[in-house]
């Protein structure tokens, strides 16, 4: 009988130990053709998630992925997350969680043949639609940018009269 992983085990309750404690839990995540993620936010490989409650909808931790619906820039995203490509989970506020080592990410893993089974071909790592249009910051939050300039208003407000 294979080891059975402590990793997803792990998440879950780091995950229910900063929502209990009133912390945002944050999914750092080594990005490849395994994760569906929004790629316009990957930096360097890699991207951190706001998981919490209010950030995300339908969030399902197993012990073989995270999945989760999210809006990124105004639209929503279905994010896929393998627990092999999680490097860390944390809380926000104050940098308490566990990190975990990624020696092999879920698309380098060799997968075992099934006997008669159809081989699929193997994912290719694609761009999700850029939501360049909306303009907006995601709702999501992402590793901070250098960008600490409050966003620009867009004028006096002005009062219209419906009769």
């Amino acid at each position: 009988m294979p080891d059975i992983s402590t990793k997803p085990y792990m998440l879950r309750a780091i995950y229910e130990w900063c929502t209990d404690s009133g912390f945002t839990p944050y999914l750092a995540v080594k990005v490849d053709a395994a994760t569906t993620v929004p790629m316009e936010y990957v930096k360097k490989g890699e991207i951190v998630l706001n998981i919490s409650f209010g950030a995300t909808s339908g969030l399902k931790m197993d012990n073989d992925a995270v999945r989760f619906n999210a809006r990124f820039g105004g639209v929503s995203r279905e994010i896929y997350v393998p627990v092999q490509n999680v490097l860390a989970i944390y809380a926000n506020e104050n940098g308490q969680g566990m990190a975990f080592e990624v020696s092999s990410t879920a698309a380098e893993s060799p997968v075992a043949p099934v006997a008669d089974a159809p081989v699929a071909p193997a994912p290719a790592l694609s761009a999700v639609p850029s939501a360049a249009a909306a303009k907006s910051t995601p709702e999501l939050s992402l590793i901070p940018d250098d960008n600490d300039e409050p966003p620009k208003k867009g004028g006096r407000p002005t009062l219209t009269v419906i009769k």
